[in-house]
């Protein structure tokens, strides 16, 4: 290998463990929103259908990313686009601070728009700028990845819990904004390929894209899909709509509700680095039917509960139980996939992440139907469906060996 190549490869691995970061930033701004709407009045009103909007919105944004990504990666660095993510989530954040209820809708929309696209571009681009850093653990790489993402979410819920009573509405969203205009400025300090994304991408290809194309038309490829899409399903519609649940349901504060959904956060984050640690140890069907039990357990309790006790312990079961099944998930991915590009991983990432935005959009109108006890409904069904598709991955896996 020439001193050049060399130099490019120690340059792209170090820029992708730098933008292994974006991960954090775009955990903060999926999950934002649920953190907000008490501070925009909605725990006083039953505008159900209006709070899914939000969310669609929001999902709306990171479908126009999806379409607009090809492009810019061909035309701009993995540093300017990560830059411009952070800047644009910025943007889009202060533009929610100017318009909090009771102003017009359509602005709350616009800029909800504006984020769920930042969010969109940047995990496009770190699941591209981490390619040299995947190959060398591919498995660790996305166990962090989901820890870092868990890592934002829980920063935001502690930022916005511990500030609730301190500022208003808008100042918080700035506060936020700040959190992205810093990440910007980190990328901004870095040293990045000043290629293209994709050219800088194909100078460290070690298979063909149609190849590995051909692997995630597998069926084993489209039931990872459906899983990771009703996992992040279930954490999304309980993170969305959990505090409005707590209030509504049990009458507790505001603020401790975003205490607790900071509790589910944290078991979220700390489960998973558990749950790494007893891959090595424990019978992964143990594991996984422990994880399945537990976030039954969990929604049934929560589902039921009359007091801050109940809905903590729920927390506490649904949080564990849920975290275990990604790392599950990303094992199997890692050791299946050797040679994957994780750039084709974003499909998949981006199909999941879809599966965040519908569930709580469709916990929307639901619970205007049902009313508030019916955001337990769609994670526990979610739940059963996680296990049922993990029993026919590994059946799946089974019959392609003999084979």
């Amino acid at each position: 290998m020439s001193p050049h190549a060399v130099e490019l490869e120690i340059l792209t691995t170090s820029a992708g463990r730098r933008s292994l970061s974006g991960f954090f930033l775009c955990g903060v701004l999926l999950s934002f929103l649920g953190m907000i709407l008490p501070a925009w009045g909605y725990h006083l009103l039953s505008q159900f259908q209006i709070v899914g909007y939000y969310f669609l919105a929001l999902g709306a944004g990171q479908l126009l990313a999806g379409r607009i990504s090809r492009p810019v990666l061909n035309r701009l660095s993995i540093q300017s686009i990560l830059i411009l993510g952070s800047f644009g989530a910025a943007a889009g954040l202060t533009l929610l601070g100017l318009y909090p209820p009771p102003s017009v809708m359509w602005w709350r929309i616009g800029g909800l728009i504006v984020i769920g696209a930042s969010a969109g571009l940047l995990s496009t681009t770190v699941f591209h700028a981490i390619t040299p850093v995947y190959r060398q653990d591919p498995a660790g790489t996305l166990n962090l990845s989901g820890m870092l993402y868990g890592a934002g979410c829980l920063f935001c819920s502690l930022l916005v819990a511990a500030t609730y009573y301190v500022y208003t509405p808008g100042s918080i969203l700035y506060w936020i904004a700040a959190i992205a205009l810093l990440l910007g400025y980190y990328f901004r300090r870095g040293k990045f390929p000043q290629t293209p994304a994709v050219d800088a991408l194909r100078a460290h290809e070690r298979r063909s894209l149609k190849s590995v194309a051909r692997d995630f038309q597998s069926p084993g490829a489209v039931l990872f899909g459906l899983l990771l899409f009703f996992q992040f399903g279930n954490e999304g519609a309980l993170a969305g709509w959990l505090p409005l649940l707590l209030v509504q349901r049990l009458g507790v504060s505001p603020s401790t509700a975003l205490w607790i959904l900071a509790e589910y956060w944290f078991f979220l984050v700390v489960g998973r680095g558990v749950a790494q640690a007893l891959l090595r140890r424990v019978s992964h069907p143990r594991l996984l039917l422990g994880s399945v039990l537990a976030a039954t357990v969990g929604c049934l309790i929560l589902a039921t509960t009359v007091n801050v006790f109940g809905a903590v312990m729920a927390v506490f079961f649904v949080g564990s139980g849920f975290a275990m099944i990604y790392p599950l998930v990303t094992e199997k991915i890692g050791s299946r996939f050797q040679y994957y590009h994780p750039g084709f991983y974003n499909g998949i990432f981006s199909f999941a992440n879809a599966g965040a935005i519908l569930a709580p959009f469709s916990v929307g109108y639901l619970t205007d139907w049902l009313g508030i006890s019916a955001v337990m409904l769609l994670p526990l069904l979610g739940t059963i469906m996680v296990f049922l598709l993990l029993a026919l991955i590994s059946l799946e896996s089974r019959l392609t060996r003999v084979s």
